[in-house]
C-alpha cells in the first residue's frame, strides 16, 4: 500500500510493482500527482505545482523498469535560457546554455567574477560527486552512515550556508543573488540551508532544465497510464485517516469507511502529519516524536495563476523577478513570519514553450511568491485577493505592461490550501526545511522510525524535496523493501 500519489508516491509503487508485489496507491487528491495537480479555466491549462524538470534520466529509469519508453507516453523539451533573472533597476541576466554563455552574461556585471563562476561550478560539482550521485540514493536511517560521511562533507565545507559558499566565489551583489537563490526551489532559505545543495547548479548544468509538453501534468498522466498497464490499483478522492498497528506492524489503513489490508506500507505524506495523525504515538521511536516536536517547516507558497488575452513575447519561460531586498525579505519570511509588503517572485510561462496551453493569441501564467507558513497566524481569506493584486501591478508596472487591462481571470492557492488539500503541516510547500540539522540522518528517515513495515518517501524525508529529490527518496526505499516473495505476489494481468 503507498499512501500518498506525489511523484515519490508513484515512483514507489511503480519500482514495487516491478518487484513483484501487489501494489495499491491511495490519495486524497482528485488525480494523481500531490501537488503536481493540474488546473483547467476558460481554455488555460495552469500546472498547479512543480514546473521546472531537472534530472529527467529519473523519470527515464520508471519506463524501463518496464521495457518501456517514456517518449511514448509524454514529451519533454529543453528550455533555454533556463532562468532569467530581472533586477529592480530593470537589469536582466539569463541563465543556460553552454558553460561559454553564462561567463559571457556574467561579464555583462563583473569580469572578475568569470573566474570566479569556473571555480565555484567545480566546487558544485564535487558536492554533487559527493550529494547526489553517492548519497542521494543511499538509505540514512543508521547513524554510522553519516558517521562515515563527516570527513567528506567537512572536506566540502557543507558546514557554510548556500549565501555563504557563493559569496567565496562572486563578488557582484546581483550575481550573488542569482547563484543562491536555488534553495527556494526546495523550500530553503539561503543564509540557513546546507551548501550541500548547492549541487543543484551541477545538477542543472548536467542534464539542463526541461519543461513537459503539455505541463507537468502530461509527466502524471503518462506514469498514470503506466501505473493502470501494469496493474497497480488506484484510489483517488480518498483520504487516509489513520492506521491500526499490532505487533509494531501496520496491519491496515483507514480511510474514512474504507479499510485496507497490507503487508507493507510506504507514506508519500507529509512526516510531521503522518506521526502527528496517522501513527499511534505508542507505535513511534523517541526519534520520531523529537522530529515531529522540533523540527523547523520550510516557508509557504502563494501561487497566482492568470490568464491574458495577449501574449507577452518578451517574457522567457521562467523568470525570477527580485525585489529591492533580498536578506531582509527572506528573514521576514522565514524567522519574522510576517507578510512584507514587497516581495520577489518566480513567474511561469508555459506558453512560450507550449503554445496550447492558452487559446490562440493568448498566454498563461503562475506566479510564485514565498510567504511564511501557517505559523505567521496570517488570515489568508482576508489577505488573499490583496496580496494577489499586488503581485499583478508590481508585474505590470516592469515587464509586463498594461497586464490589469488584458487579464482574463485569475486565482491564487495560499498555505491554507496547501494545508487543506495535500496535508502539508501549517501549509508549508515543501515540509522540513533542509537545513545541515535536518538533512541525512537528521532527516525523516525513509524506514519508519515506528513500525517495522512502514517506509517514507517524498519532500520531508531523505534526500529531500524537488523533482530529483523525491524521485531519489523512492529509490532509497527501493533499496529498504526486498523483492516480493510468493505470499504478495500477483499476476498483473488478473
Amino acid at each position: 500500500m503507498v499512501i500518498g500519489a506525489g511523484f515519490g508516491g508513484i515512483a514507489s509503487a511503480l519500482r514495487l510493482r516491478a518487484k513483484g508485489y501487489d501494489v495499491t496507491i491511495i490519495d486524497q487528491c482528485p488525480m494523481l500527482g500531490g501537488r503536481a495537480q493540474q488546473f483547467e479555466k476558460d481554455g488555460f491549462v495552469y500546472d498547479a505545482g512543480p514546473t521546472v524538470v531537472t534530472a529527467p534520466f529519473l523519470f527515464d529509469e520508471l519506463f524501463e523498469l518496464f521495457d518501456k519508453n517514456l517518449t511514448d507516453y509524454f514529451q519533454l523539451v529543453p528550455v533555454e535560457p533556463w532562468y532569467r533573472f530581472v533586477y529592480p533597476d530593470g537589469s536582466e541576466f539569463d541563465y543556460g546554455g553552454t558553460v561559454e554563455d553564462t561567463i559571457e552574461e556574467i561579464g555583462k556585471f563583473s569580469e572578475h567574477d568569470k573566474e570566479g563562476y569556473k571555480a565555484l561550478l567545480k566546487q558544485s560539482e564535487a558536492i554533487f560527486d559527493v550529494g547526489f550521485t553517492q548519497l542521494a540514493d543511499a538509505p540514512f536511517h543508521e547513524v554510522c552512515t553519516m558517521l562515515k560521511q563527516v570527513p567528506a562533507l567537512l572536506r566540502l565545507k557543507c558546514y557554510r550556508n548556500v549565501w555563504q559558499m557563493v559569496c567565496h566565489f562572486l563578488r557582484n551583489d546581483k550575481l550573488r543573488q542569482a547563484f543562491s537563490i536555488q534553495p527556494l526551489l526546495v523550500g530553503g532559505n539561503p543564509f540557513s540551508t546546507t551548501s550541500i545543495y548547492s549541487l543543484i547548479h551541477f545538477l542543472e548544468r548536467k542534464w539542463g532544465v526541461h519543461f513537459a509538453m503539455g505541463g507537468t501534468g502530461s509527466i502524471v498522466k503518462g506514469l498514470h497510464k503506466l501505473m493502470l498497464e501494469e496493474g497497480i490499483k488506484i484510489h483517488l478522492n480518498t483520504k487516509v485517516t489513520g492506521l491500526n498497528v499490532d505487533n509494531n506492524k501496520v496491519k491496515q489503513i483507514i480511510a474514512g469507511e474504507q479499510v485496507f489490508d497490507c503487508d507493507t506500507v510506504v507514506s508519500n505524506v507529509d512526516p510531521k502529519h503522518l506521526y502527528r495523525k496517522l501513527v499511534p504515538q505508542q507505535s513511534q521511536t523517541l526519534s520520531a516524536k523529537v522530529k515531529t516536536k522540533y523540527s523547523k517547516l520550510s516557508m509557504g507558497l502563494f501561487v497566482l495563476y492568470f490568464g491574458t488575452n495577449k501574449q507577452y513575447d518578451n517574457v522567457v519561460h521562467h523568470t525570477i523577478w527580485l525585489g529591492k531586498r533580498y536578506q531582509s525579505l527572506l528573514d521576514d519570511i522565514f524567522e519574522k513570519k510576517i507578510l512584507a509588503d514587497d516581495f520577489s517572485l518566480y513567474l511561469h510561462r508555459p506558453t512560450a514553450t507550449d503554445p496550447s496551453m492558452a487559446p490562440e493569441g493568448c498566454d498563461s501564467f503562475y506566479v510564485l511568491s514565498p510567504v511564511p507558513n501557517n505559523l505567521s497566524g496570517i488570515n489568508w481569506e482576508d489577505q488573499k485577493e490583496q496580496y494577489a493584486m499586488k503581485i499583478i501591478k508590481a508585474l505590470e508596472s516592469s515587464i509586463m505592461p498594461e497586464l490589469s487591462k488584458h487579464l482574463v481571470h485569475h486565482f491564487a492557492k495560499t498555505p491554507d490550501d496547501f494545508e487543506t488539500d495535500y496535508a502539508s503541516v501549517e501549509g508549508s510547500g515543501f515540509s522540513i526545511s533542509p537545513t545541515f540539522a535536518q538533512s541525512a540522518w537528521f532527516r525523516y528517515h525513509n524506514k519508519a522510525e515506528g513500525p517495522e513495515n512502514l517506509y517514507l518517501c517524498g519532500a520531508g524525508t531523505h534526500p529531500g524535496a524537488g523533482m530529483p529529490g523525491v524521485l531519489c527518496s523512492a529509490k532509497v526505499v527501493d533499496r529498504l523493501i526486498p523483492v516480493a516473495t510468493l505470499a504478495n505476489t500477483v499476476n498483473k494481468d488478473e
